[in-house]
């Protein structure tokens, strides 16, 4: 049983948190210094970002990377999902299988209530942070 977050989605959350207020605009450089990231991981940990609406790629000269105004509704589960896909994936948490309501494992009903609580605080935690959405 694995229960992380990959560093993608990771930098995903931190990309937009350091774009925030949405005037901010950065380029692969710059934002990639500030995650410690290199430019050419920046471009695979924004693309979701930017194919979700929630980013702006801005190319030329004085372009960059900035926040669409729909950035503000985005939770960090919607961006943790952006990026690595559905967290419900219909597995079983103990067994290589798909999960069977009728034939549950000993861990399922502990792994479901974790699972909500896990997930419903990460919906209920803005991508953007709320001190910051007023700007731009």
């Amino acid at each position: 049983m694995r229960l992380e977050v990959t560093r993608r989605a990771e930098l995903a959350v931190q990309a937009v948190a350091t774009l925030s207020p949405r005037d901010t605009r950065l380029k692969a450089p710059e934002l990639g210094e500030a995650l410690d990231a290199t430019p050419g991981f920046v471009a695979q940990v924004v693309g979701p970002l930017v194919k979700a609406g929630w980013v702006r790629s801005t190319p030329g000269p004085s372009g960059g990377y900035s926040l669409t105004d729909a950035a503000a509704g985005a939770s960090v589960l919607d961006v943790i999902e952006a990026v690595d896909g559905p967290t419900a994936t219909g597995r079983c948490v103990a067994q290589d299988r798909a999960c069977a309501t009728g034939d549950t494992c000993a861990l399922h009903d502990a792994w479901t209530q974790a699972r909500t609580t896990l997930t419903s605080t990460l919906a209920a935690t803005p991508a953007v942070p709320v001190h910051l959405r007023g700007a731009g």
